[in-house]
């Protein structure tokens, strides 16, 4: 998952100003400060706190509106440069403090921080529809969109003029004083109960645990029980006791190996009721509201449904599109599921179980099956899975793939300490920071993600960029390697994909750079780094505590079993984003979410063994912001065009096949947003994605072409 530090599409003026524009000198409050430093400025994270937040988001705002004002009040004939790039170029200050606030928001989310959250989350909502709604600075965009003279800029530019003039339009620039004041209203509700969502689901996720005992723990892996004793140690509790906390990288694992079916239910209940557990965090509401609201914004705006407006300017434009598209993945893992539970349930059935496989069966007798047809035990992969080795690997692939070196950084500011710091150089040359923040902790929020909190441009000269990548694994004993899973591993090359579609952004303007594309593009470099884990050559990083790579039959036994359980996945994902797409497509109708959610996974013949991999009131992806509502189903677009471009490096002999590599770095990671990624895509391959790349990949049949 990729999180932009914004409040919604590229608003010009809030998250389009570049790193370098002119500001105040030595400004009294250190969230406003430029960043200064060795690798092109960085934030001074020894020098904030969340008292300063509030006086420097409105001071930030103010600063932006003079420059705003000065843009759309312009006597002189509207031009690329002084209308299109002085945008571009405003909001210096702001665009800081904002990465800061979203750096806050996700990884240091504390009582005291979501008191400001909650009052300022309207407060900048309702600034950027000030700016997008601002008829004369839109006016003066729309005369260089329309102007003859747009002929003349570079291809680059004339894209950044497109971008500009969608988004304000998108927005509602073109709306009447009457509706623009209707949509401002809608959009600062959402803002607010957006916040409370994420807020409620963060406080489920910290308020419940599972607090068990070492006769309790049954099945599962030392190393596991090992980061459940260190949670219990680390949230006080006495000794002797394990805390099981309500994250996925903390219940999955338990889901997986824990013989106490009993238990297993309780996690799995614990971890799919955040959200909707009846209590003052409950959801439920929050969503009806936020679906009635997202309604009456696409409307005002001259859509018929919220998904809509959110696919317009998207690569699938219609949400049939995206349907369609999901459910020629849904039904064949369907069918592929049923086939798999039936083994899981002769398993039960030899071990005189007496039940039916329920959903917190399924992971366990999953692994059983996997032994049993496979003989492949996950368990004999963890030890090969050292976090920090996990890390060199990834390094390794990026070097040879794109050039690029990671030194680690020490003395630069972090705002945790668990967090470290890497320069990144490509022939020599400095061209960004990676900070890695691996670890859970409370106030953070569940999964894994990527920032860019500084783009990558050269208008004014060249402004490297800042990317962090976060994940929540558990920490074990002091001193001791931390051991992932397989999946948490994967997870790693997938975020890590998109710090490199940061760090290898070649463009001119902010607004344009690295990760700032269509949402179902986005997605693709990420996904497409995942398929690196499992080359030899990366495997090769990846040895136990004594120094011993991984077996090669163990390996053998790993690529054998390589689409076992991809039809979990699938069901599991494709099952949310349908629903993410119908609930949008309903809209204002929906009244009872529980009931939206029963009601359509019945329609599409939903595997009573599996539940969405986010359950309605705690899909944190699309109701604790707009990026991915009505867009979940980028995942699988984006899987569509990874699965189709490693392809091209397979027909090319290597996955490692410079010519292509190089192909791929030039066509699709450096051009960020300045081509439409439809294109980009078939400057690439020389054609459209087609799905028959992904149906081979998870082992589904490929349809025979008409």
């Amino acid at each position: 998952m990729i999180k932009k530090l914004m409040l919604g599409a590229a608003s010009a003026g809030l998250i389009v100003g570049a790193a370098h524009a002119a500001t105040p000198a030595a400004p009294a409050n250190p969230l406003l400060a430029p960043w200064t430093g060795p690798y092109g400025g960085e934030p001074a994270f020894n020098t904030y706190s969340v008292a300063q937040f509030e006086p420097a988001l409105t001071a930030a705002m103010a600063m932006d509106q003079k420059e705003i004002d000065a843009i759309a009040n312009n006597p002189a004939h509207p031009t690329f440069a002084n209308t299109i790039l002085a945008l571009e170029k405003s909001g210096e200050a702001l665009n800081r403090v904002y990465a800061l606030y979203g750096i806050w928001e996700g990884n240091l989310n504390t009582p005291d921080f979501q008191a400001v959250d909650t009052k300022m989350s309207p407060i900048l909502q309702g600034f950027q529809d000030k700016i997008t709604q601002n008829a004369k600075l839109f006016a003066r965009i729309d005369t260089v969109y329309n102007s003859p003279d747009k002929a003349k800029l570079t291809p680059e530019q004339q894209r950044l003029v497109w971008v500009t003039w969608n988004n304000f339009a998108q927005q509602g620039a073109r709306l009447s004083p009457a509706d623009k004041a209707k949509l401002a209203d809608v959009n600062q509700q959402l803002a607010s109960l957006q916040t409370k969502f994420a807020q409620n689901e963060l406080a489920d996720e910290e308020n419940y645990a599972l607090t068990l005992t070492k006769d309790q723990l049954g099945g599962l892996p030392d190393a596991q029980i090992e980061g459940y004793a260190e949670d219990a140690k680390g949230h006080k509790l006495p000794a002797g006791q394990y805390r099981i906390a309500n994250t996925r990288s903390a219940v999955e694992p338990f889901l997986t190996y824990s013989s106490d079916r009993a238990l297993r239910e309780k996690a799995f209940r614990m971890w799919t009721s955040r959200g909707d557990m009846g209590n003052a965090n409950d959801n439920n509401a929050i969503v009806v509201q936020i679906l009635k609201l997202r309604t009456r914004k696409a409307n005002l705006l001259g859509y018929k449904t919220y998904a809509d407006w959110h696919l317009a300017d998207t690569m699938a434009k219609k949400p049939q599109a995206a349907l369609d598209l999901e459910m020629a993945m849904f039904v064949p893992a369907v069918a592929q599921v049923h086939k798999d539970v039936a083994e899981m349930q002769k398993i039960v059935d030899a071990e005189h179980g007496g039940f039916k496989i329920a959903p917190w069966d399924y992971r366990y007798y999953a692994e059983k099956v996997r032994k049993a047809k496979y003989d492949l035990d996950l368990n004999e992969v963890k030890p090969y899975l050292q976090l920090d080795h996990v890390r060199e690997a990834m390094f390794y692939a990026a070097n040879r793939l794109y050039g690029f070196t990671f030194t680690k950084v020490e003395g630069l500011p972090v705002f945790q300490p668990d967090v470290t710091v890497y320069e990144v150089k490509r022939n020599g040359q400095h061209v960004g920071l990676w900070y890695f923040d691996p670890y859970a902790r409370a106030g953070k929020n569940s999964g894994a993600w990527m920032n860019a909190w500084r783009e990558q441009s050269r208008v004014d000269g060249d402004v490297p960029t800042i990317v962090s990548n976060n994940a929540n694994f558990v920490k074990g004993t002091p001193g001791q390697p931390v051991l992932i899973s397989w999946d948490d591993a994967d997870t790693m090359f997938h975020e890590f994909g998109h710090a490199l579609h940061g760090l290898n952004s070649n463009v001119t303007y902010r607004s344009l750079s690295g990760t700032n594309t269509d949402r179902d593009f986005v997605e693709f470099p990420s996904q497409f780094n995942e398929h690196y884990l499992m080359t030899p050559e990366v495997l090769h990083f990846l040895v136990n505590a004594r120094g011993e790579q991984m077996p090669a039959e163990l390996v053998a036994k790993i690529k054998k079993a390589a689409t076992f359980n991809t039809a979990f996945s699938v069901v599991e994902t494709e099952a949310s984003a349908i629903v993410d797409m119908k609930l949008h497509l309903a809209g204002d109708t929906v009244t009872d979410p529980k009931a939206f959610e029963k009601t359509t996974l019945a329609e599409i013949d939903m595997p009573s063994e599996i539940v969405m991999r986010h359950r309605i009131p705690q899909f944190g992806h699309i109701f604790s912001g707009e990026g991915y509502a009505a867009g979940y189903y980028g995942y699988l677009w984006a899987k569509t065009l990874d699965n189709d471009a490693f392809e091209a490096f397979t027909e090319a002999g290597s996955p490692w096949d410079p010519a292509t590599a190089k192909r791929f770095q030039t066509d699709i990671l450096s051009v960020g947003n300045t081509i439409d990624p439809a294109i980009a895509y078939r400057n690439f391959r020389g054609r459209d994605a087609t799905i028959d790349a992904t149906l081979r990949e998870d082992g589904f049949p490929v349809p025979a072409k008409k």
